[in-house]
C-alpha cells in the first residue's frame, strides 16, 4: 500500500521505528505490535483501522507515551520515551499531547468549565477564562460551563473531554484523515489515503477474509 512518509514538514512530530510491544513471557507471550515503523508529521490528521486485536489501541498508546515498547525507537516531538523517567514522561504528554478516551474521565465533582481547564492547573499554568469560553463554543457547549457531569448527555460530556484534549493546544485539524494506517495482526499493512466508509469497511472484510482462510 505504499511507504510511509512524512506528510507535511522536516520535524515528525511522532516517530515509531521498529516498534515491538509483546506482553507475557514464553509460549504465553502475545505480540500486539510487530516491527511497526511510522512517521506523523506536525498539522497533519491520521486514523489507525483494523480489526479487532489487530493492535490499534496498542499504537496509539506508543504514539501517545502512555506504553514504552518492547524494543524498537519510539520519539514524540523528537525525545525518545524510552531515556524520560515516569516523572518526565508524565510532563511531557501532559504538555505536548491531548487525549479523548472512550472513558472520558470527566471529574465529577468539578463543573465543565474547571474540567476543561484541568490539564493547565495540574501543570500550574495560569487559567484564561475566556479562553475556557472559546473552547466550549468550538464545541457547542458554552452554556454548559457552570454544570457538573452527571447533569450533562453523553454527547455532551464527550464534547467537554474534546474541549479538556485542546486546553493546551491549537492544532490545525484537517476535514478528514490524510491517510488511513492498515494494521493486521500486529503487523503494519499498509497506508492509504482517505477514503469514503465503504471502501474503508471493503478493505475491513478483506482483512477478515485474509484471517479466516
Amino acid at each position: 500500500m505504499g511507504a510511509l512518509v512524512p506528510l507535511a514538514g522536516d520535524a515528525a512530530a511522532v516517530e515509531l521505528a521498529g516498534v515491538t510491544k509483546s506482553y507475557g513471557r514464553g509460549r504465553r507471550a502475545v505480540m500486539a505490535l510487530d516491527g511497526v515503523s511510522a512517521v506523523f508529521a506536525p498539522g497533519s490528521l491520521s486514523a489507525v483501522m483494523g480489526l479487532s486485536g489487530s493492535g490499534k489501541s496498542t499504537l496509539l498508546q506508543m504514539a501517545a507515551g502512555l506504553d514504552r515498547p518492547t524494543s524498537g525507537t519510539d520519539r514524540l516531538g523528537g525525545s525518545d520515551l524510552s531515556g524520560l523517567s515516569g516523572r518526565r514522561l508524565s510532563v511531557l504528554r501532559r504538555r505536548r499531547v491531548g487525549f479523548v478516551f472512550q472513558d472520558l474521565n470527566l471529574v465529577p465533582s468539578l463543573s465543565v468549565a474547571e474540567n476543561i481547564a484541568l490539564p493547565l492547573r495540574l501543570d500550574h499554568k495560569p487559567v484564561d477564562k475566556s479562553r475556557i469560553r472559546e473552547l466550549a463554543g468550538l464545541v457547542g457547549i458554552d452554556g454548559l460551563l457552570p454544570r457538573l457531569p452527571h447533569t450533562l448527555s453523553g454527547g455532551q460530556q464527550q464534547r467537554v473531554a474534546i474541549a479538556r484534549a485542546l486546553v493546551t493546544h491549537d492544532p490545525a485539524v484537517a476535514a478528514r484523515a490524510d491517510r488511513v494506517l492498515v494494521l493486521d495482526q500486529g503487523r503494519l499493512a499498509g497506508a492509504v489515503s482517505s477514503r469514503t466508509a465503504a471502501e474503508l469497511t471493503m478493505i475491513l472484510r478483506r482483512l477478515g477474509e485474509q484471517g479466516a482462510r
